[in-house]
């Protein structure tokens, strides 16, 4: 048995940290907030508890159902019919299936034949290696044409990657088109999952069950360094005191690893810090009235830097009101990351009147605006090759982060499967491979 202390109590510190557990391990859990969760983490929102940044569950999501199951909380898992949602041209259209690509105006049949060849080859392709050293842009481009790009692509990028637009892997972008049209009940049919309840419902299970099995939760804990004797991990700093450990799995964003880790070999923190994130907003509302039937809506018009719009209850019903975010990515350094709430709320508020112009203030219930510096890493093309090993030169170390799941995108599904292959590392001695056989 081991001494094993897991940094950060997200979806995948909390995976790791329950089957180290399972394993026998003495484990402790280190998390700097007071309550653990992570992106997928709650809040009391006048009433009803909602995840401060959205999740939704896709039919391929395995490692989540094999986990609830084994949690005793399978039968919390819902499926329900979505459909989404297109505004352009100041107006919305149905989108997301081909009925709908073929009823759009201003776009020629041509574009139209190829948009959807292009989505079906995405859905249907397993592996598709050629394309990690390739950007998305290219891609789509070659494959779908430079007007659908533009018409598309092109507006979703800039308000989302802002300078990094024009460079992003194809490789990640083809596994979120595989993903969601992957969870497709028919060619027509969109179905997305929701656990009852929320992520906090997965959440309380796994905090539970590790503390039932005998390890230790330690919130509202800022970790200030892990200690390394001689080449080999010997605990974690923090606030409240010092752990031991002969392990250490570390789930903090790779930005935050050398500060931290100041006995790392330099070249291994220059490739953390080569790792970049752009932040993500999240404006949230409260209303008295539907905006539109979607759940999900992509937003494509030059005078709104919002990639799209979530309305969430048209997934998880939220009694007689309607919740729905509005997400803003980009860059920290940007301005807009440090206006006002108000100045946000008004915005966003703005793109939903411009989307159902019968909305007024009058049905705002209730507002929150939630904020998170590394929200997501930006993959670059070629940026497999970029990520470094698991298992750091240090003796007992492992750290990864929502980029070690590449070229999948951050998720509970993914969370879940690194956590548990780090935990099961300690106790058989080999590597964790993190990427999934796609690329």
């Amino acid at each position: 048995m081991s001494r094993v202390v897991v940094i950060g109590a997200g979806a995948m510190g909390l995976a790791a940290a329950y089957r180290a557990v399972k394993l026998g391990h003495q484990v402790d859990l280190i998390e700097a907030s007071p309550e653990p969760g992570g992106m997928a983490g709650h809040f009391d929102f006048d009433g009803i508890s909602i995840e401060r940044f959205y999740h939704f569950v896709c039919h391929n999501d395995l490692p989540t159902f094999a986990l609830m199951k084994e949690l005793g909380i399978g039968d919390k898992l819902v499926w329900q019919l979505t459909t989404m949602g297109f505004f352009s041209g100041n107006t919305l259209h149905q989108w997301g299936d081909p009925l709908a690509l073929l009823r759009l105006p201003g776009v020629s049949l041509i574009d139209k034949l190829r948009y959807g060849l292009f989505a079906f080859v995405c859905t249907r392709r397993n592996r598709w290696p050629a394309i990690e050293n390739e950007s998305a842009k290219s891609w789509i481009i070659r494959w779908s044409g430079a007007a659908n790009y533009d018409r598309f692509w092109k507006p979703l990028f800039a308000h989302k990657f802002y300078e990094y637009a024009d460079n992003i892997s194809a490789a990640w972008i083809w596994t979120r088109i595989r993903r969601v049209g992957r969870s497709r009940k028919s060619i027509n049919k969109e179905e997305l999952g929701y656990i009852e309840g929320g992520s906090i419902t997965l959440i309380n299970s796994l905090v539970a069950a590790i503390q039932s099995l005998g390890g230790r939760v330690h919130l509202s804990n800022p970790v200030q360094q892990i200690t390394v004797e001689q080449g080999r991990v010997t605990g974690v700093q923090t606030t409240n005191g010092h752990y031991s450990a002969d392990a250490v799995i570390c789930t903090t964003p790779t930005p935050l690893v050398s500060a931290m880790v100041p006995e790392l070999p330099q070249e291994w923190k220059d490739r953390y810090n080569a790792i970049h994130n752009i932040g993500v907003i999240c404006v949230i509302f409260k209303l008295t009235r539907s905006v539109t039937s979607h759940f999900w809506v992509n937003v494509s018009e030059p005078d709104i830097d919002i990639p799209g719009v979530i309305e969430f209850s048209n997934l998880r019903k939220a009694g007689d009101h309607t919740i729905l975010y509005v997400p803003f990515y980009m860059p920290v350094t940007n301005p807009k990351f440090s206006a006002s709430d108000e100045e946000l709320i008004a915005e966003a508020f703005a793109c939903l009147q411009r989307i159902n112009p019968k909305l007024t203030t009058r049905d705002i219930v209730a507002t929150k605006v939630a904020r998170l510096r590394h929200g997501q890493p930006i993959c670059e093309p070629g940026f497999l090759a970029k990520i470094p090993p698991v298992q750091t030169p240090i003796a007992g170390l492992q750290i990864a982060d929502t980029c070690f799941y590449y070229p999948e995108d951050r998720g509970i599904a993914e969370s879940v499967r690194v956590g548990a292959a780090m935990a099961e590392s300690i106790t058989s001695g080999k590597p964790v491979h993190t990427a999934p056989a796609v690329v």
